[in-house]
């Protein structure tokens, strides 16, 4: 009797499948793209997780994964033998601010072994931090972090064009001219770099202060922009990334979770 109901159940789920594919009525079920849902979880960007698709690493339901399949909130994801939770839902990802000291890198491999930004975070048991931008070793300031890796993507991406403010604290002092070059556009060898905005914030002795805005996030932009004129950068500090502030009560090496409505914020900014 008990064989009898299984072979029921069994023909029942060969003919839904079976008016799956012909019948209007039953819906194909909603797939993802399986590099963005895994840049999802945190585990690095879409560009990371296709290069982790082609190693062979990732499989669907046992079958090894290839860039650009898709998958569904049925399939069994694996890396190697973990097994991967995707996110399917609208759950909003994590996002904290960190306080950098100079003397940290943003890096999690390092062959000089200095010390990194990502052993003072929160530890995370499923999902991994993923850098919204960097910090150069001798920089401090704000440095934003996302469960979401296709979030990090958006909020880098130059089309977005982001502001990034920071202090500057530079050798010497500005003339009129430098300041047109560096508002105007100045050529640096990966092409032209201009700030959006510049003013004086002044200063003792040898050393003066500036804020400085700019859309875009090149490796160390705003000390080769400095240079490029004839002047060393003695510190820099990032103290505002888009609409967010670098708290002042955040002390250096230490960090922040955002609340509810600040993460739907800042996931509008990237929309």
């Amino acid at each position: 009797m008990r064989t009898s109901r299984l072979k029921r159940e069994a023909q029942r789920g060969i003919q839904e499948s079976q008016n799956a594919k012909t019948n209007p009525i039953f819906e194909p079920a909603v797939t993802q793209k399986l590099h963005k849902l895994l840049a999802q979880t945190g585990l690095g960007s879409r560009r990371e997780m296709e290069k982790l698709i082609a190693t062979g690493l990732v499989t669907i339901n046992g079958k090894v994964a290839e860039i650009g399949d898709r998958v569904g909130a049925t399939d069994l994801v694996r890396i190697k033998r973990r097994i991967i939770h995707l996110k399917f839902g609208e759950r909003l990802p994590r996002i904290i601010l960190y306080h950098k000291p100079e003397g940290e890198i943003v890096s999690r491999n390092d062959p000089h072994n200095r010390p990194s930004v990502f052993n003072k975070l929160p530890k995370l048991k499923t999902s991994k931090w993923v850098s919204i931008g960097r910090l150069d070793f001798n920089t401090c300031g704000l440095l934003v972090f996302t469960t979401d890796g296709v979030l990090a993507n958006r909020l880098m991406h130059p089309r977005f064009e982001v502001e990034r403010e920071y202090a500057v604290r530079v050798v010497g002092r500005l003339d009129p001219n430098q300041i047109t070059l560096l508002t105007t556009g100045i050529k640096l060898k990966d092409g032209l770099a201009k700030f959006d905005f510049l003013s004086d914030h002044g200063g003792r002795g040898s050393n003066h202060w500036y804020r400085v805005i700019l859309k875009e996030g090149r490796n160390r932009e705003v000390r080769r922009m400095f240079e490029a004129i004839g002047l060393t950068v003695s510190r820099l500090i990032r103290v505002r990334f888009g609409s967010i502030k670098l708290p002042p009560h955040l002390k250096r090496g230490k960090s922040m979770e955002l609340n509810k409505k600040d993460v739907e914020n800042l996931l509008e900014l990237s929309t």
